[in-house]
């Protein structure tokens, strides 16, 4: 059997992260094949502590310390100190199944072109808001194909959550990309596909997310993503998956056709039928969750609209002003 890492980045994560220690050691896997390394990003509200008091208890736990506070320094520092067969990226808002390292490691089994393994992430809700969100979230009208937020099928896919990675992925395809405050893992797992991997998504492979809870945060956070997104399209010189800009777009039809829509009826006609379309679509799609249908429709809104804002402006900064990425890189946990 192949000996396992897990590498979780974190900064200020007292409220989880002895949950989410305490829900991988309790996994079904040889103890004396599994290490854990957590990435401390410098954290005040005592995580390190919490942590230095769990690895009394387990001696394959490590803390590190991640000097640079940003996710992709800490999921380096991890996977560089780590010397097992297979790695998996982990957030400290998380905990996972009994069968979750197990079920990763047999997925390599299928396929030895399978060079990251994933799963489906459950949500989690710690009030009505993060209900909320955690429906749109996992709602294709709200965040297109992505599978591992769906659930909709198993087999080959584009990107995971919380991927375990071969070793040898990181000899051939480096590690993450330390300019990115976010989608640091979306661009290495293209990466990856680039050389000859594939990613493969089995939903017995679980784990419990628990959900933002602030429409704020996640408005903040998609934006981000939208942003960064954009640096990723110019690293690679094209667009990595097609879904990405169909937020920039929506939000473009929403800034231009306004004021078209006051120049002509034609121009009226137009807009309000393609808003008319997508408050359906969203309506239709709300429907289907267990959650308030208007709060859920203003959460798909605060999805698109962040995602589109923060494409565009990565668009004016990268592309256009040609920005280096550290003017706008702030710290960030996992």
């Amino acid at each position: 059997m192949p000996s396992v890492s897990i590498i979780i980045p974190c900064k200020n994560e007292a409220a989880y992260i002895e949950n989410c220690i305490r829900s991988v050691f309790a996994c079904e896997y040889p103890n004396e094949l599994l290490s854990v390394y957590v990435c401390d990003g410098k954290s005040t509200d005592g995580t390190p502590k919490i942590v230095k008091e769990l690895a009394k208890e387990y001696s394959n736990l490590h803390l590190l310390i991640n000097e640079q506070q940003t996710a992709p320094f800490g999921l380096n520092l991890g996977l560089r100190t780590s010397r097992a067969d297979i790695k998996i990226i982990l957030g400290a808002h998380s905990t996972v199944h009994p069968d979750f390292i197990a079920e990763n490691v047999t997925t390599f089994e299928l396929d030895p072109a399978i060079g990251c393994a994933g799963g489906i992430i459950i949500n989690q809700y710690e009030n009505e808001v993060s209900n909320i969100i955690g429906a749109a979230m996992s709602s294709p009208f709200g965040v297109g194909n992505a599978h591992f937020r769906t659930a909709s099928k198993d087999g080959y896919v584009d990107t995971v959550a919380f991927g375990a990675y071969k070793k040898e992925v990181f000899e051939k395809a480096g590690y993450f990309d330390e300019n990115l405050t976010r989608n640091q893992d979306d661009e290495f797992n293209y990466r990856i596909h680039r050389h000859g991997y594939k990613i493969y998504l089995n939903r017995q492979i679980k784990s419990n997310y628990f959900v933002r809870a602030s429409y704020g945060k996640l408005f903040r956070q998609y934006f981000q993503y939208g942003y960064w997104k954009v640096f990723v399209n110019k690293k690679h010189k094209m667009i990595t998956t097609l879904r990405q800009v169909v937020p920039m777009l929506f939000v473009l039809f929403l800034i231009i056709g306004l004021p078209l829509s006051f120049v002509h009826p034609l121009f009226t006609g137009f807009y309000l039928g393609i808003l008319s379309l997508y408050f359906i679509g969203a309506l239709i799609a709300a429907t289907q969750q267990k959650a308030n249908p208007l709060l859920l429709i203003y959460c798909f809104l605060i999805l698109h609209i962040s995602y589109g804002l923060g494409y565009l402006n990565g668009i004016l900064d990268f592309m256009l002003l040609n920005k280096n990425p550290s003017d706008k890189a702030g710290q960030s946990s996992r």
